[in-house]
């Protein structure tokens, strides 16, 4: 039986860290407090964490040589996100619900953060017993949900500085506690960000004719653009845009001078990623032109899809395998969220895990991004106790 299983008593502890964070979410770049707590704890357990160059999340290293030479070997890099939603937490007779108006750990990156805090310290401890192979490193990245993502700024602070390969976890409501969904290759999607102006000389509802009528021009846009845009992507790239906000005029009977509409541009493969900004435009120029409203487009780039390497996800199969079994793993497919962890894997090879956070017995469980959202904490174990797998098998693989 490999080491490094979870201490009741440390257990308990990250539960109760994850409700703290839970009551005290932080948005992103703006996770002050949540640092702290994270930084002090490593402290507390003789590491010596360093906070990102943002003043925001951080990086600490365990086993490296004494005398601060730097690895032999290519660290094995555990990524968590730290930052929570803007969005009100809903939960009804919950005793660590957000006691933060409007902001919510909505995603799971609590469970998360204390995951990968609860590996660090059982890794610390086997360092010390002479039982860890190699180093490893944690990262505790700020500002996941804010577009292109604080992945870039952790590489930017040397984040993946003597990593050889990088894994993280993704609560996944749809997965039993217990349980894991793993796949190889890609395993989210690119999702970028589209917001769009337009603008006429306004007039009177009596004579549309005699001005642009916006209105209908944001109505066309909204409906045309995803129409013209599935006939000339391959349907096999999954490109699909999403509008989330409409907003145009006061009055009944003015037709407004100004509309503004925004949305989400995701696909599944990156050509298709590579390409859509070109073709988002066009297909947006095409459809105000023939209604007369000139448009200012502002298209923002997100994240590239998070694609799997086959011998880091083998290397968590196998792990998930000792700590649970084979029985406790699920194939799982391609969804159209993004995620930044994917930054990361343009640069060394990795894999993400969809930790399962739903009751079993629960039914379909909920949903990501929503204001009831909770996570089964016994998750926390299974995502702690992967890792540690994960780092003494990739031992004699690295």
């Amino acid at each position: 039986m490999l080491p490094g299983v979870l201490p009741a008593e440390l257990r308990d502890e990250l539960i109760a860290l994850r409700r703290d964070l839970h009551r005290h979410p932080e948005l992103g770049n703006q996770e002050f407090r949540t640092t702290a707590a994270i930084k002090a704890r490593l402290e507390q357990a003789g590491l010596a964490p360093r906070v990102l160059d943002t003043g925001t999340g951080l990086l600490c290293d365990i086993g490296m040589p004494e005398g601060g030479g730097g690895a032999s070997r290519p660290m094995l890099a555990l990524r968590a996100d730290i930052d929570a939603l803007p969005i009100p937490d809903t939960k009804i007779g919950c005793a660590y619900r957000s006691t933060v108006p409007d902001m919510a750990h909505a995603c799971g990156h609590d469970v998360h953060t204390v995951a990968v805090l609860g590996a660090g310290l059982v890794l610390a401890e086997l360092h010390r017993a002479g039982q860890l192979p190699f180093p490893v490193r944690l990262i505790f990245q700020p500002a996941e949900e804010v577009l292109p993502g604080g992945a870039l700024d952790a590489i930017e602070s040397g984040a993946l500085d003597g990593v050889g390969q990088i894994i993280a976890v993704h609560c996944d409501p749809k997965v039993d506690a217990g349980r894991i969904g793993l796949r190889t290759g890609p395993i989210t999607s690119a999702c970028d960000r589209v917001e769009i102006t337009l603008d006429g000389p306004g007039g009177h509802t009596a004579r549309p004719h005699l001005t642009t009528d916006l209105v209908t021009a944001v109505a066309k846009v909204a409906v045309d653009v995803p129409a013209l845009l599935a006939r000339r992507v391959d349907a096999r790239s999954g490109l699909v845009v999403t509008w989330g906000r409409i907003d145009s005029g006061h009055a009944c009977n003015v037709i407004p001078q100004h509309a503004e509409l925004s949305g989400t541009v995701r696909c599944l493969d990156l050509d298709a990623w590579r390409a859509a900004p070109d073709l988002v435009h066009a297909a947006i120029d095409e459809v105000a032109e023939i209604q007369r409203a000139k448009t200012v487009i502002n298209y923002v780039r997100g994240v590239p899809p998070v694609v799997n390497d086959g011998a880091v996800a083998e290397l968590l199969r196998d792990a998930m395998a000792a700590r649970r079994g084979l029985h406790a793993i699920e194939d799982t497919a391609q969804s159209l969220g993004g995620e930044d962890f994917s930054w990361y894997l343009e640069r060394v090879p990795g894999a993400m895990v969809r930790l399962g956070v739903r009751t079993p017995g629960d039914g379909v469980g909920g949903d990501l991004h929503r204001g009831d959202f909770d996570a089964d904490e016994s998750a926390i174990e299974v995502a702690v106790e992967l890792f540690t797998a994960a780092a003494l098998l990739a031992g004699h693989r690295l």
